[in-house]
């Protein structure tokens, strides 16, 4: 929920009411509830309301204790709050509320920034202490809740969204070129504390920072997670997939927790299939008011039968009876929404999948308040294809020949089609990276055994990536994102299976697999393909959007770019147009960048 920025001055400068009024203003989307901005001495906290717990006034913020001595500006949701509000009652405690943000306000008042260890759920805030004079800054685990800041003309600046930041007529006036550079060659982003914003960092997943008088301190991590990295265990857990579903089942009965309607968004996959199905039997068995007697769902479809899910997510509608809501996203759209998109954003975007789950949210947003999403279980499991190279070659080095070949063959069994095309999709990437200027670092995300592979995905290379995407995606319509998945107690038992719990004769997510039999249709558990919230990128690449692309890649501006070599792109563009070379990703990332150039530095995305 909501939106936050502020300043800390430093040298006996006071903050700045007007900039932290237009940084207020550029985050209303995140909180059209309500607004509250705080000046205290040197210090300036701003919020913008999504009222999801607690809909009085009492829930207000900035939020203060009782002796006004701590001020909170939060975004976020701590899941646990009436079990932590309990027990700091038990401590001598007096609330006034009952929203979750006041419980981070007593919980540091009993643990200091130890609290963070106490917290299960996702958050960025920042914590006013006037005794000593310092910000306490905070994100959650895995940087589900943007966090970014800056320094500048003498004072520290947050926000929860780089476009409030730049509001600063000093700030983030030119592009990081080493950043860009890599996201561009590599495609990755948020695997960094930089951003493409020259001079604006974020705290990273799992990250704290303390500023004081003296400045700001060095960002600190606070948590930590380790992949079991073994094979198997040495003996059998019997218990296992019990276990595993009950931990799941109450990460989910938590992310219920809300005073308005909770809804579910359903791919047709097992991740969210999984939720969708875990959800009706919480209705059954305990009736969450957040979710009424009927859980709503909302799910992307295609005329384009090969992008289509509908028939699981038909399978799992007919199981569940959920009231299911759906929408097809058109090219035609994308153009009259694209302004829109790159500017929530912030930054480039991958792929026009972005633009699928922007749809779902803007469908979403007429029916509920909050969603439930399945991001986390992909990286947690194992459940990319990408990840089965890697996996049978770390055997191979661990000295697990026959594993080896096991995995080898599953693979090939199950997954030949992909990694056919992934050989040219190899050759492809190379060839284009060649386009780009300047040097961009290797990022390796796949190198190392699957456990090396797992947490850096987990916490580096894609999911803070994808958490990204989905909360600017969702907070554009007013819409609170959750992901169960991510729920700490979850995530450090699934890292602590071995790999065989993940993949095994080249099937991924075994465990969960394991866990849902008789849950789920045996269609989805079964499933061997993976899409997700898709769009027939390529198709739309090469139809509708062509006249589009052709003129962002024909003109002036585009061919004055420091970072690609204009005509090679064009000649690639017209060679894949033409049937010569194979679609990837290269080509969207290239006019993504160049649309968010003009938007956020030429001031205008018009294609001329």
């Amino acid at each position: 929920m909501c939106g936050i920025a502020g300043q800390y001055c430093f040298e006996g400068q006071v903050p700045d009411r007007e900039l932290l009024a237009r940084m207020s203003e550029q985050l209303i989307h995140r909180g059209p509830d309500g607004e509250g901005t705080e000046v205290r001495g040197c210090t300036g906290l701003v919020h913008r309301r999504l009222a999801i717990i607690d809909l009085s006034d009492e829930g207000l913020q900035p939020m203060t204790n009782e002796d006004k001595t701590l001020w909170l500006v939060y975004n976020g949701e701590i899941y646990n709050y009436p079990e932590l509000r309990e027990e700091l009652i038990g401590r001598g405690h007096r609330f006034h509320s009952q929203s979750d943000a006041e419980v981070i306000l007593h919980a540091y008042e009993e643990w200091g920034t130890g609290c963070l260890q106490r917290f299960n759920g996702m958050w960025a805030f920042a914590l006013w202490d006037e005794s000593t004079q310092q910000l306490f800054c905070a994100r959650d685990r895995f940087g589900i809740k943007p966090f970014y800041y800056t320094e500048v003309s003498g004072s520290f600046l947050f926000a929860s969204e780089i476009k409030a930041l730049v509001e600063h007529p000093a700030v983030g006036k030119t592009p990081d070129d080493e950043i860009l550079g890599t996201y561009l060659a590599w495609g990755v982003q948020d695997h960094s504390e930089k951003t493409m914003f020259s001079g604006i960092r974020q705290l990273k997943p799992a990250h704290a920072v303390l500023v004081t008088k003296a400045g700001l301190q060095t960002p600190y991590q606070y948590w930590g997670v380790t992949i079991n990295g073994t094979l198997r265990s040495a003996a059998p857990d019997l218990e296992g997939p019990n276990r595993f579903l009950d931990l799941l089942k109450d990460a989910t009965r938590i992310h219920l927790r809300s005073d308005v309607a909770v809804g579910t968004c359903l791919s047709g996959g097992i991740d969210s299939s999984t939720l969708t199905a875990l959800i009706n039997n919480l209705i059954r068995e305990e009736a969450p008011a957040s979710v009424s007697t009927r859980q709503k769902t909302f799910s992307v479809i295609f005329t384009d039968r090969r992008f289509d899910e509908s028939r699981y997510i038909d399978e799992i509608v007919q199981t569940t009876g959920v009231d299911s809501h759906r929408i097809e996203p058109k090219p035609e759209q994308l153009w009259d929404d694209i302004d829109q998109l790159v500017w929530m954003q912030d930054e480039p975007f991958g792929s026009l999948s972005i633009y699928a789950q922007f749809c779902v949210m803007r469908l979403a947003q007429k029916n509920v308040k909050v969603v439930l999403d399945g991001q986390g279980a992909d990286e947690l499991l194992g459940g990319y294809l990408a990840y089965q190279a890697g996996y049978i070659w770390g055997l191979v080095h661990a000295l697990h020949p026959l594993a080896a070949c096991r995995e080898l063959a599953g693979s090939l069994r199950y997954h030949g089609g992909f990694f056919r095309s992934a050989a040219g999709q190899l050759l492809a990437r190379k060839s284009r990276r060649t386009f780009f200027t300047g040097h961009s670092p290797k990022i390796a995300r796949y190198n190392g055994s699957l456990a090396e592979v797992l947490h850096r995905e987990l916490l580096t290379t894609n999911l803070p990536a994808l958490l990204h995407y989905e909360d600017r995606n969702s907070m554009a319509f007013s819409i609170e994102s959750r992901v169960p998945y991510l729920d700490v107690r979850f995530v450090e038992y699934v890292a602590s299976l071995p790999l065989e719990e993940k993949i095994r004769n080249g099937v991924t997510k075994i465990a969960l697999r394991n866990a849902v039999k008789g849950l789920i249709p045996e269609s989805i558990r079964c499933r061997m393909d993976k899409m997700g919230f898709v769009t027939p990128e390529e198709i739309w690449m090469k139809e509708t959007l062509q006249p589009f692309v052709l003129a962002i890649l024909g003109s002036d501006r585009f061919r004055m770019r420091p970072y690609w070599n204009a005509d090679a792109v064009m000649k690639d563009y017209l060679a894949f147009l033409d049937g010569r070379s194979v679609y990837s990703p290269e080509i969207w990332r290239i006019v993504c960048t160049e649309l968010w150039l003009r938007k956020f530095f030429d001031g205008t995305t018009d294609p001329k």
